[in-house]
């Protein structure tokens, strides 16, 4: 697996840009007219006020409540971090936000209380609860986060939910139903063994005891070895309740014929010894972050019969709390819960267990790289399976509901798990995918313009989030002094600087580019100047060799200017089949806009050529093409010959018998709008469009740069398709993730080696 590099200049720089932060607020009511104002404030909003003042319930259906979750924390316990103190464990609270929202749909804001005294705490959350539907605890250090849990748990009547602790608990918990099940041993009878007595340890044994394991089987060990009875030293009431009647003193003691280990504790607290005086095939779950009590390498090179996870991604079976906590939210939250109990965390567990032995879809496997299947090494669901949303939250939500915790049970369970799949943007999918396709590629991408910081910013990125290999053409002396200049001097030795001084090609470049142009008004003298001056020519030059698998160009240069260069080398004119395909997503939805490149005024037989390659597009992202033909008329009104066209390019495809739905002429609001096309019901659609096919040139750009600037929505293109190699080119307002974005779907789509 590409280990993916990221600096604390990428860090800084993803914090900091676009806007500083990692989330905004937007509203979901329109907010344009005075009549709308008078609706979201004075005086319309008196009316549901009046009505939850007098039913409280109702505030699940005229407010957010029942869909937004606080992530309060103090910061005395950061990540691996220790005590940074309120405001310095925000950027992580931000983070547990957003993934709240990526995972689950769950809206979350991250609250940061500047105290350490546990009374303060509980008061100022308590005093918040009307607000939200849930709280989820954060990074707060141990014993205050038992008392804090517990108190709250006790005073308010929404789930409280420390995710140090139950998190971690709950996917350990599914990962060793599974392991249990393959070694072919049950809970109540396995030896298990638990080091690191802090918060998330205690909640993984309190939820296995809740599960079936025995008191007396269960040993815990902290930094002073084994907790037994009378033990006095280090010890806490929350250790004590798990002390048991032993002899054994020491972690290496315990670990004698143990059938189960897990670890929350520090790197290298398991040594090979005790692995080898395990029971056999012993469970291992060596979770300390971000170095495991010991490596599954140093594990399996003595017990070849261990199921080893750990906390890390670049290792089988990854407990990852993101597995657990959006998904067991989002099912407390859809039953306006009073709390998330035992049975909801143990639903979860069993939910995401039966998961991991069902059969991993393509896209999955696609992200991964590899085949997942069922065994020693797959144990536990990734956190990227699509069917995560729509089978543990019913779960959850169904337990809630069997132990009393539910306001408003769910009665159409099949109805909820069919909503739950279309609530999460289906954006998120096709650009993971594009990403995976492009990591499990790992093409050479040339960046032509290596003049530009963004665009050796971007080179630099693709290289370290492990996508491939990138070349930048540039003089190595300016590409160096401009990253160091974006404080990436450690990027200077990683990037291969290219160009026609320091090729051993460019006598084949230049007889290549001579035989293609010696016709066209072109001598030796202008090849040369092309192949050694031009970078887009130079950078087209290595694509057509075979020297890089895919290009990105466009930043520095306007598009028609930069298509122009590049049909010097291929053939990329109107005549030739090329189109440029730009993809706009904006708020969950993805359309493609064509053609924004290539032909500037395309007839019928035009635009049918563009629609298919539209198409051809569309499958690559992992759509199902549906084309419509765009215009100011729908389906001949209002008349006029600028519509002609567009009524008759459906015509054409119809004489080619293509394979994907088309429709026109229509306007665009038909062609988007579900409701719209009610009206239509000849029309061959069935449902909305994601290929829009524009009269002109002109009409296309205007439409994307409309969407950009006004709607704020993520572009990527214009995607030169009809040509046999990737060439994307940006817009020179492209950022350095939109270029980023480029060379990741050049090398998705480029050929295979």
């Amino acid at each position: 697996m590409v280990k993916n590099r990221v600096t604390r200049e990428d860090a800084l720089a993803f914090h900091l840009e676009p806007t500083p932060g990692k989330w905004e607020i937007n509203a979901t009511v329109p907010m344009t007219t005075q009549r709308d104002l008078s609706l979201a404030y004075s005086p319309g909003v008196a009316v549901p006020c009046e009505e939850i003042a007098a039913k409280p319930e109702l505030a699940y259906d005229y407010t957010n409540k029942g869909n937004l979750v606080a992530v309060i924390s103090n910061g005395t316990a950061v990540l691996g971090l220790g005590n940074l103190g309120a405001l310095g464990s925000k950027p992580v609270m931000e983070g547990k936000s957003v993934l709240f929202k990526r995972f689950a749909d769950v809206n979350s804001i991250d609250i940061e209380l500047d105290t350490e005294d546990p009374d303060a705490f509980c008061e100022a959350v308590r005093l918040m609860g009307p607000t939200f539907g849930g709280i989820n605890l954060e990074d707060i250090k141990a014993p205050e986060c038992f008392i804090i849990e517990q108190r709250l748990k006790e005073e308010m009547d929404i789930p409280v939910f420390h995710d140090d602790q139950h998190g971690t608990a709950v996917i350990c918990a599914a990962g060793l139903i599974n392991a249990l099940h393959i070694s072919g041993k049950k809970i109540e009878d396995v030896k298990i063994v638990l080091n690191g007595a802090g918060a998330a340890g205690i909640a993984c044994i309190e939820l296995l005891k809740a599960m079936g394991a025995k008191h007396e089987n269960c040993i815990v060990c902290d930094t002073k070895g084994v907790i037994y009875q009378r033990r006095t030293e280090g010890m806490n009431q929350w250790k004590s309740a798990h002390a048991i009647t032993t002899e054994l003193r020491t972690l290496e003691e315990a670990m004698e014929g143990a059938d189960v280990f897990l670890g929350v504790s520090a790197k290298g607290a398991v040594t090979p010894e005790m692995v080898k005086n395990m029971a056999d095939n012993p469970v291992i779950f060596a979770m300390a972050n971000p170095d495991p009590e010991i490596t599954p390498e140093e594990a399996h090179a003595v017990r070849v019969d261990a199921i080893v996870a750990t906390g890390r991604s670049d290792y089988p079976n990854q407990v990852n709390n993101v597995l657990g906590f959006p998904y067991l939210f989002r099912g407390a939250l859809d039953i306006h819960a009073r709390a998330i109990n035992d049975e909801m965390k143990i639903a979860c567990a069993h939910a995401l267990a039966h998961l991991a032995r069902q059969d991993v879809p393509d896209e999955v496997a696609v992200a991964y790289g590899t085949k997942l299947t069922f065994g020693r090494d797959y144990i536990i669901p990734t956190p990227f399976d699509p069917r995560l949303i729509h089978v543990v939250p019913p779960a959850v939500a169904r337990a809630g509901m069997d132990t009393g915790v539910a306001r408003r049970p769910i009665v159409d369970m099949e109805g909820y798990k069919e909503a739950l799949k279309l609530r999460m943007d289906p954006t998120a999918s096709i650009l993971r995918g594009i990403n995976a396709r492009a990591r499990a590629n790992q093409h050479t991408i040339v960046f032509a313009e290596g003049d530009d910081p963004r665009v050796l910013r971007a080179a630099v990125q693709y290289q370290r989030a492990g996508f491939g290999r990138a070349l930048v053409v540039g003089r190595p002396d300016d590409v160096k002094a401009k990253l160091t200049a974006e404080g990436l001097a450690d990027a200077v030795r990683e990037l291969r600087v290219v160009n026609a001084a320091n090729t051993e090609h460019l006598a084949s470049y230049k007889e290549f580019l001579y035989n293609r142009l010696q016709r066209k008004g072109h001598d030796r003298s202008d090849i040369h100047r092309m192949a050694t001056r031009d970078r887009h020519v130079f950078a087209s030059l290595m694509l057509a060799h075979g020297h890089a698998d895919g290009m990105v160009t466009g930043a520095t240069r306007k598009s028609a200017h930069v298509l122009e260069l590049i049909n010097h080398v291929f053939d990329a004119g109107p005549h030739d089949g090329a189109v440029g395909v730009t993809a706009v997503l904006n708020r969950g939805r993805i359309v493609l806009i064509a053609d924004t490149l290539v032909h500037e005024w395309p007839d019928e037989t035009d635009l049918a050529d563009i629609a298919e390659r539209g198409a051809d597009v569309a499958r690559a992202l992992g759509l199902e093409p549906r084309v419509a033909f765009l215009s100011f008329s729908t389906f001949g009104y209002p008349v006029s010959e600028r519509a002609e066209k567009m009524h008759k390019a459906p015509e054409v495809l119809d004489q080619r018998r293509v394979d994907f739905e088309y429709e026109g002429e229509m306007t665009v609001d038909v062609a988007l709008n579900a409701q719209a096309q009610e009206a239509y019901p000849f029309s061959r659609l069935t449902g909305p469009a994601n290929v829009l096919v524009m009269p002109a040139r002109h009409s296309a750009s205007i439409s994307v740069k409309l969407m950009q600037e006004m709607a704020g929505a993520t572009v990527i293109g214009p995607i030169l398709a009809g040509i046999d190699r990737p060439i994307q080119i940006c817009s020179t307002v492209s950022t350095v993730n939109d270029i980023l974005n480029m060379a990741v779907l050049a090398s998705s789509t480029a050929r295979d080696k």
